[in-house]
């Protein structure tokens, strides 16, 4: 989720890889959530029943092939003038980022696009419409309006920042520590 100084790089290339550039690279802006269409699509297979499934699984995958890099993005959107992060709840119980693990010899970047994409979208090429995104903490640019479209089986909830602060017990330790990564930013919400 980000690298392991906790440092966050952000630009606005147009080629959508971002780099750091200065004070310019520190404002999010982010948009109504009123400005999103959502939508469901077929569900996903679901792996893992629990919390201690998905740790085994993680230790037999470890056993099998060794150490994978995951990608996870943090995608803002405005509601009742305060930010809030998107996240997928599975079984009414686990919340995770968008995002899983990497293909090998697969980039980061390309990585983050077609997770997104799967879990996301219509169809994985997106749409045509692309990600725009940051690196190491991948915060997601969002245009200023766009279709998602979630696996029937989780749910897209936007949660408040201050909701997930310091909660480990509901968002685990990688989702309660994003909104003090956020504090190096300078949110600006975009009114209607």
């Amino acid at each position: 989720m980000g690298d392991e100084g906790g440092s966050l790089h952000v630009s606005n290339d147009s080629n959508g890889l971002d780099h750091d550039n200065g004070d310019q690279s520190r404002i999010l802006d982010i948009y109504p959530l009123s400005s999103y269409y959502f939508s469901s699509k077929e569900a996903l297979p679901i792996k893992d029943e629990s919390v201690a499934d998905r740790l085994q699984r993680m230790k037999s995958n470890y056993a099998a092939y060794g150490l994978r890099t995951c990608v996870e993005a943090v995608i803002l959107v405005e509601l009742f003038k305060h930010p809030h992060i998107l996240l997928l709840q599975v079984r009414n119980c686990m919340f995770k980022l968008p995002g899983g693990r990497l293909r090998p010899g697969e980039s980061e970047i390309d990585g983050l696009k077609r997770k997104l994409s799967r879990k996301l979208c219509v169809n994985p090429d997106a749409d045509g419409i692309p990600w725009e995104e940051c690196t190491k903490l991948f915060i997601v640019r969002l245009p200023d309006c766009r279709k998602f479209v979630a696996p029937k089986n989780l749910k897209l909830l936007a949660i408040p920042l201050c909701q997930i602060n310091k909660n480990q017990e509901t968002y685990g330790p990688v989702i309660s520590g994003v909104p003090e990564m956020l504090s190096k930013f300078t949110i600006n919400i975009i009114e209607d």
